[in-house]
């Protein structure tokens, strides 16, 4: 049986590691549906000064205010990168996007109380849970 997620979408605030300024890029039109279903977003991008009107942020320990879910777009084998800043941020979620997974990162995050989701789309799991 598939745990019930759908408690995440009450949270209201996501650092989006990895998000891109590229249209086509499920990097830029997930968090763009995301933010259009109401949820406050923090750009982390080092390249990027803003990303859909938002200001984005070199590191997740630059964001100024408390963040309730990491949404990783970055590669696998660059998720462990970020583990002590998401360990210092401490979220409620972590969420590695579709194909994106790292158990070591999913243990130690756990450990801390963080809820980690792996291998799935955040806006495909909307769609799902609640329709379009």
């Amino acid at each position: 049986m598939e745990e019930d997620i759908s408690w995440i979408y009450s949270l209201k605030t996501i650092a989006v590691v990895g998000m891109s300024r590229d249209k086509k890029k499920p990097a830029h039109y997930v968090p763009q549906y995301l933010k259009k279903i109401g949820f406050t977003l923090f750009p982390v991008n080092p390249s990027a000064f803003k990303i859909l009107g938002e200001k984005a942020y070199s590191a997740l320990t630059d964001i100024p205010e408390p963040v309730d879910i990491v949404l990783m777009f970055r590669p696998s084998e660059n998720v462990p990168d970020f583990l002590e800043d998401i360990l210092t941020i401490h979220p409620q979620v972590l969420w590695m996007q579709l194909e994106i997974k790292n158990n070591t990162v999913k243990e130690k995050a756990e450990q801390q109380g963080i809820q980690v989701i792996m291998d799935k789309c955040m806006m495909q799991e909307h769609k799902r849970l609640f329709g379009d």
